[in-house]
């Protein structure tokens, strides 16, 4: 990941080690995906995502608010919450986020677009067998596009009461 300047974070004890960022966002099936919308609006949407190296991967819609998005602006963040527990008596949360930086871009190529979907593919059917992975893709590709989200910078947020577990 290539680290950029990002605002330190000011509750810094909350801060999680970078090193267990990565099995948040592994273990996670969506996300909230933060884009510059129309009329420089925020559009932050949900999404299912998959993981690999340091880039995030979501299909799409070939057309759309979100794919004009991408086009007019290459900035992302893309946050993923992974436990959220009310603790009522003490007024507080029990969280455990991460929220990634970078740049998206639509892919164009067929064998990019091909890989990142046999990601996807693999983490929310892995019990199917890899040839049907292969034809739902070849009936799919037509219909969609595929973004790539280069991480460049990584964080995550924990309440204190977590940070023992």
């Amino acid at each position: 990941m290539k680290e950029t300047i990002f605002r330190p974070m000011r509750r810094s004890d909350r801060q999680m080690l970078p090193e267990n960022c990565i099995p948040v966002l592994e273990a996670a099936t969506s996300g909230v995906l933060a884009l510059s919308g129309d009329e420089g609006y925020p559009y932050a949407l949900p999404m299912s995502f998959a993981l690999a190296g340091d880039k995030l991967y979501f299909h799409s819609a070939a057309t759309g608010h979100k794919i004009d998005a991408v086009r007019r602006c290459d900035k992302a963040s893309f946050c993923v919450i992974a436990e959220d527990r009310v603790d009522a008596a003490h007024y507080t949360t029990h969280y455990r986020s991460v929220i990634a930086f970078g740049r998206i871009r639509q892919l164009d190529k067929p064998e990019e677009i091909r890989q990142a979907l046999l990601y996807l593919a693999e983490k929310y059917s892995p019990q199917l067998p890899m040839e049907q992975h292969h034809r739902m893709i070849d009936g799919e590709l037509p219909n969609l596009a595929v973004l790539e989200m280069s991480i460049e910078h990584l964080t995550g947020k924990q309440h204190p009461a977590l940070l023992q577990q």
